[in-house]
Parts: C-alpha cells; structure tokens; sequence
C-alpha cells in the first residue's frame, strides 16, 4: 500500500486492535485465570501462586508476563512465598525463552503505577520481554510499526513444550 507521498506504510493490526478496541470489564487476569482454555487465553504455565501468560500485544516474540493469582496494586502485599515463586517463574520463563527463541538478552520489569507505565495497573505483573540484537531498528523509529515475526498461536505451541 503507498501513500501519497509515495513511502512504504506497513500495517501492524494487533496493536491497533488493542488500541481501539472494546475494553472488556473487570481484571484480564482475574477472567483469564478462571478460564479453562489455556491456549486461546495464552496462559503457559499454573503454579500454585502465580501463572505465566503470553502478552497478546508483544513488544517482541515471546513476550511473556508472570501474573499472581491474587489481584493487588500493591506489591509490599505479597507474602514471601508468593514472591520467591514469581521470581522463579521469571527465572524460569527466562530459561524457556533461551531455549526456545534464543534471545540475546532480556528486559525484566515490573511497572508500579500508570504514571510508571502500568497499562493494568490494579493487577501486578512482571513483564519479560526477550530481545536480539538489532531487534530495534528502522522499522519503530521510520515506520511507526514493530514487526513480530510469528503469530501468538505458533509461539505458545512452542513455548508449552518447554513450561
């Protein structure tokens, strides 16, 4: 597709469709968790305390998230226990995500607080985001688009395996 002034425009549709799409009511954590479909919820692994899930609008393939069952803003709430199994479920993530796409590094954070980038910030959730090298390049700065090499559908099925 061109436009007038004759540049290339790339379409990115699954961060349009998070954008202005209908936002569903309550927690996405809390309705997803208490679903029984894990791959079209994109949960990969239930421990006792805290699951992983794919994040359905990826900073990059294999972006995944570490969500406790319980719902608080507020970190200083959780026990011990539920901290140590969500550092490990990071750890672990981590582990599956070199095995699987073999990343270059990784971006781990937890964001506290819209005003510190939370996009739900009732619900915590670690985010671990696998990156390459070169893996920010023209594509975000020039055309405004961040190309995701492999569909969630695909990505859960081989991640799965390894959680």
């Amino acid at each position: 597709m061109k436009s007038d002034s004759k540049s290339e425009i790339l379409w990115a549709p699954w961060r349009m469709e998070y954008i202005l799409g209908v936002k569903e009511s309550g927690c996405i954590f809390c309705t997803r968790i208490n679903q029984e479909n894990d791959r079209d919820n994109l949960i990969l692994f239930r421990a006792e305390k805290n699951f992983v899930i794919m994040n359905k609008y990826p900073y990059n393939n294999g972006h995944l998230m570490v969500v406790p069952y319980r719902h608080t803003s507020e970190f200083d709430s959780f026990s011990d226990a539920e901290k140590l199994e969500m550092m490990n479920l990071v750890s672990k993530s981590m582990n599956v995500l070199k095995k699987t796409v073999s990343p270059d590094g990784f971006n781990v954070g937890l964001n506290i607080g819209k005003i510190a980038g939370a996009g739900i910030d009732d619900h915590l959730h670690f985010h671990i985001v696998p990156r390459w090298v070169a893996d920010t390049n023209f594509m975000p700065v020039v055309g405004q688009t961040k190309v995701i090499s492999e569909g969630l559908g695909e990505t859960w099925e081989r991640l799965k395996e390894d959680f």
